[in-house]
């Protein structure tokens, strides 16, 4: 279908603004506070109670963000990552989504607020987001959990969202009961039909990702990790229900619909929500588009079946 109205009207006013720099031409200190400026904290979105804390990581301090729903209790635990391509994003990016997520889905959101390249290449942000999974699982008392846990992200953090679910089916982590990937990445090849439909002109760029790439993971061996490209992993089997967010005007499309496919011929649960009409990142417009709110509803909605 046609590029939704709200988008098209927003790209028409960005064009007439004229043109602007690339985030891989940004300093990289410009191009996160560019992002953080393109998804700001809405402190008017509803949310019982946030707290930040840090919490014990390999390598020190890592900071969370816990989103609290109204009620007394117990609810599902969902472990958030926030996108950037490993490189920008921080909790505020992921705010609005965290908050909604919380009080629409009624579930506990921890936000993590993973280690950056290229300050910290691969495999710091896994390393980190697995500590905050197991973290979770730990403090399931103060979180006031149910026993149920599940791990979500946006674009890259949908990538270490589905990493997290290998990571602890093969270590003996804890047992998770939902994976929200919403446009994930999943391979660095970038040659799926999608980035030739729409690799320039929606937001994500084949510039952009290639930047992603190499400032978070620049060796051929370290994209072939299935911690980086977790559709390269041997086993997709016995992992937990996965939804699968994918937009029709996003590059990683094709990408993130293979994934869910190939978990499916593993045997693994995996429903695909192709989002017509609408591009990457869409999510954080669901507080100020109809055409984005929709796709965040039916989320909920799976949230609750899987984890309350």
């Amino acid at each position: 279908m046609p590029l939704s109205p709200e988008y098209q009207a927003m790209f028409e006013q960005l064009a007439a603004n004229g043109p602007a720099p690339k985030l891989s031409e940004l300093p990289i200190a410009v191009a996160r506070e560019g992002y953080r400026l393109s998804r700001p904290v809405n402190p008017d979105l509803a949310i019982h109670a946030i707290e930040n804390r840090t919490i014990d990581g390999p390598l020190g301090n890592i900071p969370i963000r816990i989103y609290r729903p109204a009620g007394d209790g117990l609810f599902g635990t969902l472990v958030y990552f926030h996108g950037g391509g490993w490189v920008i994003g921080d909790l505020d990016t992921c705010d609005s989504v965290c908050r909604e997520i919380a009080t629409l889905a009624g579930v506990v959101v921890v936000s993590v607020d993973y280690r950056l390249a290229p300050e910290h290449v691969f495999p710091a942000a896994v390393n980190d987001c697995y500590a905050a999974v197991l973290w979770a699982a730990e403090h399931a008392t103060e979180l006031a959990g149910n026993g149920k846990i599940g791990v979500a992200g946006e674009s890259a953090g949908g990538t270490l969202a589905t990493v997290m679910a290998q990571m602890t089916r093969d270590q003996g982590g804890p047992a998770l009961a939902f994976q929200g990937l919403f446009y994930p990445v999943v391979e660095a090849d970038m040659n799926r039909q999608s980035w030739s439909d729409n690799g320039a002109g929606y937001l994500l760029e084949t510039a952009i990702m290639e930047w992603f790439w190499e400032t978070y993971c620049a060796t051929v061996t370290d994209r072939d990790d299935p911690r980086t490209a977790p559709i390269k992993a041997a086993n997709l089997a016995n992992l937990p229900p996965a939804l699968v967010l994918t937009a029709e005007y996003d590059p990683l499309r094709d990408e993130g619909e293979a994934y869910a496919e190939a978990l499916q011929a593993a045997g693994s649960k995996a429903q695909i929500m192709l989002c017509e009409g609408l591009v990457h990142d869409f999510l954080s417009t669901a507080a100020v588009f109809d055409c984005s709110r929709g796709p965040l509803l039916a989320t909920v909605e799976q949230l609750k079946t899987y984890l309350n």
